[in-house]
């Protein structure tokens, strides 16, 4: 029956205690035996324990006995709590008729708290507002309380005060989600309509979509149609979610589950996208699907070119599971064979190349992060779309371009307003709003800039500063927002006038001189001295704006001529000199690793 079943998710900041309260809530449900039960059971993969992220969704059916004597179906949908995978955490929301929101009592409350709560709000979710953490010694209960009252407009009494990690607090949060989240709407009797809320990729069977049945029933023989992929597949299997899949007769509306098809690539089963019947097919889609972007752009490389072959093949099983990452093979000059990749954020960048390190045993060096841009052609107004410098056309045929700008939400305590408004000013911030999230004065929690940035300035270094000018209290979130022009150039850094195409960028014109005298600078002592003089130099098209040269390496030619005549020795330096100039024509210079990771720790 529909009325015994809850459907919830958990948001969260990152490393809030949204992992370790699912694992208390296996615990007391009795989903998971004492042998089974490890820290963050959800979180599979290592990096995910490391970190103290949750990087991709999970789901799992548990059954608990309330107090009124009767046993409810819980689903609980974990989602990813970074602000890089906000597409797949609205996707988990719209799945769910509730959501358990868990606010550090040490920390309060966060950006993407914020962030993740006004998802929820859209998606008409019933919240349960959690203080989690009151066991420890720095937590401020009473102010946490009170921001959570001011953001929600709420009862004290609604809040549940609990620890996750010493299971303080639990069974009345579980209670909490039998009488507060309404149970799922739907009609059986309806055409099918199946939300796919995330997907994974079964090395025996091919894509697994994890689905909410919003209307009717699905059951296996059955012939499915994906609305935004066109594809017609049959049902081999549909099943519930607990640590491992388990099959079933059929998933009625309102269930959380699995789904097992003749489609064998996860691109077959987008995230988001609504699954029907063939025979009895919907009239729409659920609404809310979109073609996931990437927004950060950068190369990857095996630093032993004989691993070319192992790093593609890495990149072909990391999309088996990961359907946001785009990859194309591409050409260095100076890095020889590697792919131009497409991440949804930095954080999504740098797991996947740490991934690509561990399990798959590869040598790796990125490129500097970068963003795609729109470039408006002279002549025909043509629109290009690039994520590489290289790509760049002619100057002289580009009428403008077009940069990603972002809506920024930066929530700090008052004392660090003036250093992240500066910050945000110096990376071409546009200010919008400013706001307190609560009305104590003792309190050194609270404001909410509004601030719009374009995304290459962000990518680059913006959270390492935001820590650091806050001393670690601020926090960040952001949505994509629009394109908009910009007085953009491509900076070249040359070495003895060949341009070294990895370390090409596009910048703004107002920044290019800076940004050019600290590169030559940086490679200038990072690059090894050679037997003939090696100019850096930096250019905007043919002018050269910046310029740094390393001395050569000098052979005492003259160490065995003693005495004679002076002229004797001049013959000695002139053949020296004559021979580095040909030396400098044909000699090519070794770049070292460090030079293409000096960008990123360039001033900007």
């Amino acid at each position: 029956m529909n009325k015994n079943i809850r459907n919830f998710c958990i948001i969260a900041h990152i490393d809030h205690g949204k992992s370790t309260l699912a694992d208390r809530m296996l615990e007391l449900t009795q989903t998971i035996s004492e042998k089974e039960m490890k820290a963050q059971v959800l979180d599979n993969m290592d990096l995910e324990r490391e970190r103290g992220i949750t990087i991709k969704a999970h789901a799992i059916r548990m059954n608990y006995k309330a107090t009124d004597g009767q046993i409810y179906e819980f689903n609980l949908i974990d989602t990813p709590g970074h602000v890089d995978f906000t597409y797949e955490v609205s996707r988990s929301l719209a799945a769910c008729e509730g959501a358990v929101l868990i606010i550090d009592a040490s920390q309060g409350v966060e950006a993407q708290t914020i962030g993740n709560l006004l998802l929820a709000m859209e998606n008409d979710l019933t919240i349960i507002p959690i203080i989690n953490k009151i066991d420890l010694p720095n937590a401020q209960i009473d102010e946490t309380k009170q921001q959570i009252i001011d953001l929600l407009g709420i009862d004290e009494r609604d809040i549940i005060a609990a620890s996750a990690k010493q299971g303080i607090g639990v069974i009345e949060i579980l209670e909490a989600i039998v009488n507060r989240i309404p149970p799922p709407t739907g009609d059986v009797s309806s055409p099918l309509k199946a939300l796919v809320f995330d997907s994974s990729f079964d090395a025996y069977r091919g894509a697994v979509p994890l689905i909410r049945v919003v209307d009717g029933v699905i059951k296996p023989r059955m012939r499915i149609k994906f609305f935004a992929e066109k594809g017609t597949y049959e049902v081999d299997e549909v099943g519930l979610l607990r640590l491992q899949r388990r099959p079933a007769r059929e998933l009625r509306a309102g269930e959380v589950g699995y789904v097992i098809g003749s489609f064998k690539e996860i691109g077959n089963a987008k995230v988001g996208d609504t699954i029907t019947d063939v025979d009895n097919p919907a009239s729409e889609p659920l609404p809310g699907y979109r073609d996931v972007k990437p927004m950060v752009f950068s190369g990857i490389y095996p630093i032993n070119s004989d691993n070319y072959e192992n790093l593609k093949l890495a990149l072909e099983k990391l999309k088996l599971n990961d359907a946001s990452l785009i990859y194309e093979p591409e050409m260095s000059n100076a890095l020889g064979f590697g792919f131009r990749c497409g991440f949804l954020g930095l954080l999504h960048l740098e797991i996947i190349q740490e991934r690509i390190r561990r399990e798959y045993n590869i040598d790796i060096i990125s490129t500097v992060p970068n963003v795609g841009y729109q470039v408006i052609m002279k002549d025909d107004r043509e629109l290009i779309d690039i994520d590489n410098p290289g790509q760049l056309p002619n100057v002289g045929d580009i009428d403008h371009i077009k940069e990603p700008f972002i809506k920024a939400q930066l929530l700090t305590p008052s004392e660090y307003v003036g250093q992240i408004m500066q910050l945000c000013q110096d990376r071409r911030g546009v200010y919008r709003e400013m706001y307190y999230i609560d009305q104590t004065s003792q309190n050194h929690r609270g404001v909410n800039l509004h601030y719009e940035l374009p995304l290459s300035e962000v990518v680059f270094n913006f959270y390492d500063k935001l820590k650091s000018v806050s001393r670690g209290y601020a926090s960040f979130d952001y949505d994509f927002l629009e394109y908009r022009k910009s007085n953009l150039v491509k900076l070249d850094i040359m070495i003895n006038g060949n341009v070294v195409d990895a370390l090409s960028v596009i910048t703004h014109r107002d920044r290019a001189y800076k940004w050019g005298r600290d590169l030559t600078d940086k490679l200038r002592k990072i690059i090894p001295r050679q037997m003939f003089e090696v100019a850096i130099q930096a250019a905007i098209g043919t002018r050269i704006i910046a310029r740094e040269s390393i001395r050569p390496l000098r052979k005492n030619v003259t160490a065995k001529c003693y005495g004679g005549d002076i002229t004797r020795k001049r013959k000695l330096l002139e053949r020296q000199k004559e021979g580095k100039k040909r030396m400098k024509q044909v000699g090519n210079v070794e770049i070292p690793q460090e030079a293409f990771m000096s960008v990123l720790s360039v001033e900007r």
